[in-house]
C-alpha cells in the first residue's frame, strides 16, 4: 500500500520508512530538507516542503491509502507544531478520502482506559512545569483528531531510545501493561502496523518494552 509519512527525516521516521520499505510498501515523506532523509529507494518519494503548508501535505498525500505522522517538537519548533500539521493532515486526508490516520504523541496525553501512576503523574507534572507548550500542542493534536470522522490511532510511546528492533513490546495504557521506554525500531514496528490493523481504531493505546 501507498503511506505517507510525516517526520520522516526524525529519528523515529526513518526507522518507520526503513521498515515499510522492506514490507514492500510505497512511501511517501515530506522533509523540509530531503539531505536529512539518507534512504534511496525506488518506493520512496521524497516531497521537500512544509508541514504548515497546506499544498505540501496535499501533494504527500495525494494517492496514499493511509497517513503515518511522526512529527515532534525539536529546538525553535512553533508552539503549535503538531496541530497546525494535523489541521492540514486531516483537511488533505478528507480531500484525498484516505481514511486511516495513524499519530504519535507521548504519555502524557492521556486516554479513558488509563491508570497512572505515581510515577506517571510526576512525569506528566514534568512534563507541565518544563515543557507545558509542547503537552498542550500535543492534546490539542489528539482533540483535533479525536473530533475528526478519520479512522484514526493515536500511538503514545514512553521515552524512546535507540537500539535494534527487537520485535518484542507491549501494548497497554498508562500505567496498566507498561514500561518506561521503548526503541524508535520497536515503536515504527508497532505504528507500521496499525496502517492495516483494525484492533486500536478510535483509541490511544500506549506501546513500550
Amino acid at each position: 500500500m501507498q503511506i505517507s509519512v510525516f517526520g520522516a527525516s526524525g529519528r523515529t521516521g526513518r526507522p518507520l520508512i526503513e521498515q515499510a520499505l522492506a514490507q514492500g510498501h510505497q512511501i511517501v515523506g515530506l522533509v523540509r530538507d530531503p539531505a536529512k532523509l539518507p534512504i534511496q529507494h525506488e518506493r520512496l518519494q521524497v516531497v521537500q516542503g512544509d508541514i504548515s503548508d497546506p499544498q505540501a501535505v496535499d501533494q504527500a498525500i495525494a494517492g496514499s491509502e493511509a497517513v503515518i505522522s511522526v512529527i515532534g517538537h525539536v529546538k525553535h519548533s512553533p508552539a503549535d507544531l503538531q496541530a497546525v500539521a494535523t489541521r492540514n493532515i486531516i483537511a488533505a486526508m478528507r480531500r484525498h478520502n484516505v481514511r486511516r490516520l495513524v499519530s504519535l504523541t507521548g504519555a502524557g496525553v492521556r486516554a479513558p482506559q488509563d491508570q497512572p501512576k505515581l510515577f506517571d503523574h510526576v512525569i506528566r507534572f514534568a512534563l507541565k512545569t518544563m515543557a507545558g507548550d509542547v503537552l498542550r500542542d500535543a492534546i490539542a493534536h489528539a482533540e483535533l483528531i479525536q473530533s475528526s470522522d478519520l479512522d484514526w490511532v493515536i500511538v503514545r510511546g514512553p521515552m524512546l531510545t535507540d537500539g535494534p528492533r527487537a520485535g518484542n513490546y507491549r501494548v497497554g495504557w498508562v500505567g496498566v501493561n507498561t514500561s518506561p521506554r521503548i526503541t524508535r525500531a520497536d515503536l515504527a514496528d508497532f505504528l507500521l502496523t496499525q496502517a492495516t490493523d483494525q484492533r486500536y481504531i478510535r483509541k490511544m493505546p500506549m506501546v513500550s518494552a
